[in-house]
């Protein structure tokens, strides 16, 4: 086996445990609605992974790392995250689990056109391209008129571009912030506004002996999921693990339509391949032209 197969071998096999993890988190995620509404989910979830980010910065000693620097934009990045994650364990409970994947996979799309606003990045002409691409997938997943627009896909498609806005606030933290400090305050804060919102009604449901592996669950395999894709970036290019990543929506879809009944619908699996050839298209400009400036 060459150097480069090895490279993408290990990558695939990082990308095989974000994909596990993001569908155990979708699994757990509906099962604990019918206990726990979104808002407990996500109280919970930060719970679990601020006591995960607190281990691991006391046994490798970074707690140096830790700081109050740029404190509002931790804040204001950990709320749109907060208000994403919620709409996005409101659809995984309501909403056929591959329609959600799907619609998800638009999150990079969304990226594209909110940087030049945000991030002052040059809109190309290929990266336009990218996005009606990207969004002519979308109608193809949603099929607006033949079929109700369900509350399940809205909500989808609204942690999409939350998760966008969340992506587009990370890339101005990671200028000056170190991962373990960027993950600390998003789990020490989304564990905050977990409770002031899951408490609002003076009502905050116990986990019990059903709930309680499902909750640990998703606070492992939210954290367990990006530590996979991170290090599967770090070993190979953006072109080898994004096709790894898709593999998330055929194994979503088997998924429930075993555990669930949900029949698959081949427009998803289609609009889903039309909105990541966007997606691609996006990634390979990018790398064309890191090259060329090389």
């Amino acid at each position: 086996m060459s150097h480069g197969q090895g490279h993408v071998l290990k990558a695939a096999l990082w990308m095989t445990g974000a994909i596990a993890s993001f569908t155990s988190m979708a699994v757990a995620g509906r099962e604990l609605s019918v206990t726990h509404d979104t808002f407990e989910i996500m109280m919970y979830r930060s719970i679990v992974g601020f006591c995960v980010v607190v281990g691991v910065l006391t046994l490798t000693g970074k707690w140096a790392q830790v700081s109050t620097e740029r404190l509002g934009l931790h804040a204001l990045r950990n709320t749109l995250h907060f208000a994403g994650q919620n709409l996005w364990f409101y659809a995984v409970a309501v909403a056929p689990l591959a329609q959600v994947f799907a619609l998800e996979f638009t999150q990079p799309l969304w990226v594209i056109l909110l940087s030049p606003l945000f991030l002052k990045e040059r809109l190309t002409s290929l990266k336009i391209m990218a996005a009606l691409i990207g969004f002519a997938g979308v109608l193809i997943v949603t099929r607006p008129g033949s079929v109700p627009l369900s509350p399940g896909l809205v909500t989808a498609a609204m942690a999409a571009i939350f998760f966008a806005f969340t992506m587009i606030t990370t890339k101005k933290l990671t200028r000056f912030a170190s991962i373990g400090c960027i993950v600390f305050w998003l789990t020490a804060m989304q564990a905050v506004l977990g409770a002031v919102a899951a408490g609002y009604d003076g009502q905050i449901a116990l986990p019990n002996a059903s709930t309680a592996p499902y909750l640990i669950l998703v606070g492992l395999a939210g954290l367990l999921a990006h530590f996979c894709i991170t290090n599967a970036l770090a070993i190979a290019p953006a072109t080898v693990v994004v096709p790894f990543d898709f593999a998330r929506l055929p194994t979503i879809a088997v998924v429930g339509l075993i555990l669930y009944h949900e029949p698959i619908d081949h427009w998803v699996l289609i609009g889903a391949a039309v909105i990541f050839s966007g997606i691609f298209l996006n990634i390979w400009s990018e790398n064309r032209s890191s090259s060329a400036t090389v």
